[in-house]
């Protein structure tokens, strides 16, 4: 079809078009990823980017409307998928304090939102026994809900703690900018300026010439691209970052030992992360430091000696440039973290700012300890006694949590970077259902007693008639077995379709919602 023939619209006419087409929002900047990702062609007329509403409408039929009937075809008809929040953007699931760490596992702020104000009022007291990162006790505060969140990793709960801890932003952006100035010296001390200048120079140079965009990513994609030539040119650029690397003395790996921060790191970084922990151990404010915390240890996870493809499961150490089927084109490792610990500590900022204007006159607290047999009164007690007083009148309500799936995650491990950096205890013996243990019939009947033993020992400090939403991925159907020994009885079971999980799952599957009473 030639040109002049096809409707062409502007990114903004293509994103209104689009929003109505798939009903939800498209944006401008989601066109804008379509062409430079080569899944639809770019037009240019009088200096206008344009694209053609026939390709565009093509691509959503192929890979949205197809795709998510085949969904509903594979998961049944009993599923909720009011409860996918598929349409929410991405901006909004990950609003304010939720994208303040990355976190493996944790749920949606709107899923917890509509069960809140399904099943709790304000002035409530909700209880998350498995707090993790802690979007329960956020949404909880927002709609005037006191809330309780209990994890056995410490790091967990550091992270919790920040996103609701009264924190003298003034005061941190002060230490922040100190800090970038300490780094900023020791850069301009060493090589790595001038090695990163250079080596960027280059990279930029050679991308441009060996992986144009968006057409290659395009030819990629049609599979016109072969194996040999990306390991050509991988290779072929490795030879020009020897050169650099002899040429400034720069050292890759470190002689230290075989820690995750020698064997993960390289040495530039190490050193560099070492210096704003120097500061961190030197800050008297408890809430600004644990916030510097967050922020380095966001910082760390993200300049891991590892490909962009394997951030969230590490598999060998990357210490050279190598093809990225991420971003199609040749990427390098990290050797200063200034601008990225710069740019989250900004963002950090901004995401407690927000969160501050919206936050509620109600009480949070997160417990460290294992929720199978914690005091929970006595914890809060030690903690905030006007809270104990109100949690011992009036008991908790209810629960909303999310267990660890049987057998998926190491919740430590996935932090290992900060463990070792703090020097944080870590508990993984005390965790329930992890990845360590499998999924096998010892494994289920472990977690069976687990989860059983938590709800047992919460029970405790609740009203006589609580509600109990657990979010479940029930595979091995555990979950009327462990109502059963708790005492307790499914009143509901929600099925809510979960639609790529991950970047590298892009499965669908569902999980349940148990809404769970007295018998």
């Amino acid at each position: 079809m030639k040109l002049l023939e096809k409707k062409l619209l502007t990114l903004k006419e293509a994103s209104k078009w689009a929003s109505k087409f798939l009903d939800r929002e498209i944006t401008e900047s989601n066109i804008s990823y379509l062409i430079s990702y080569g899944k639809i062609k770019k037009y240019e007329k009088k200096g206008k980017i344009l694209i053609s509403l026939e390709e565009l409408k093509e691509y959503y039929d192929k890979n949205i409307l197809n795709k998510e009937k085949k969904i509903r075809e594979k998961l049944g008809k009993e599923i909720n998928w009011e409860l996918s929040f598929d349409w929410i953007p991405e901006r909004e699931r990950t609003k304010h304090v939720h994208r303040l760490h990355p976190y493996k596992g944790k749920f949606i702020p709107q899923l917890v939102e509509y069960f809140l104000k399904r099943y709790f009022k304000e002035g409530d007291i909700v209880l998350d026994p498995f707090v993790g990162s802690g979007t329960t006790l956020i949404q909880a505060n927002e709609m005037s809900i006191h809330s309780i969140g209990i994890d056995i990793s410490k790091f967990n709960t550091i992270i919790t703690e920040v996103k609701f801890a009264n924190i003298n932003l003034v005061e941190l952006q002060k230490i922040i900018n100190e800090t970038l100035k300490v780094l900023t010296i020791y850069e301009e001390n060493s090589y790595i300026l001038e090695f990163e200048k250079e080596l960027k120079k280059r990279l930029e140079e050679f991308n441009k010439t060996n992986f144009p965009s968006p057409e290659f990513k395009k030819k990629f994609r049609e599979g016109k691209i072969s194996k040999n030539y990306l390991i050509e040119k991988q290779n072929e650029f490795l030879k020009i970052y020897q050169s650099l690397i002899k040429k400034y003395n720069i050292p890759l790996s470190q002689e230290m030992g075989n820690s995750f921060l020698d064997r993960w790191y390289i040495p530039s970084v190490r050193e560099e992360a070492q210096k704003i922990l120097d500061i961190i151990q030197n800050v008297k404010d408890e809430n600004i430091k644990k916030t510097l915390m967050v922020i380095l240890s966001r910082t760390i996870r993200s300049v891991r000696a590892t490909t962009h493809m394997d951030l969230d499961r590490l598999k060998e150490p990357q210490y050279t440039p190598y093809y990225c089927y991420k971003h199609f084109k040749i990427c390098k490792p990290v050797f200063s973290l200034i601008p990225i610990f710069k740019k989250y500590a900004k963002d950090t900022v901004k995401r407690l700012a927000e969160y501050k204007s919206l936050k509620t006159n109600t009480y949070q607290e997160v417990l460290t300890g294992d929720s199978r047999t914690i005091d929970i009164f006595e914890e809060v007690k030690k903690k905030n006694k006007d809270f104990y007083q109100l949690l011992k009148n009036k008991k908790i309500t209810g629960i909303f949590t999310s267990p660890p799936y049987v057998g998926q995650i190491d919740y430590h491990e996935q932090h290992a970077y900060a463990y070792e950096l703090f020097g944080i205890e870590r508990r993984d013996e005390l965790e329930i259902g992890p990845l360590y243990k499998g999924k096998g019939k010892e494994a289920r009947e472990s977690y069976i007693k687990g989860i059983t033993q938590v709800l047992k020992n919460s029970l405790k400090y609740m009203v006589e008639n609580p509600t109990i939403i657990i979010v479940a991925n029930d595979e091995y159907n555990l979950y009327p077995e462990i109502a059963k020994r708790s005492g307790l009885k499914i009143i509901e079971e929600y099925k809510r379709p979960v639609l790529n999980r991950t970047s590298r799952d892009k499965n669908a599957y569902y999980e349940s919602i148990f809404v769970i009473g007295r018998e």
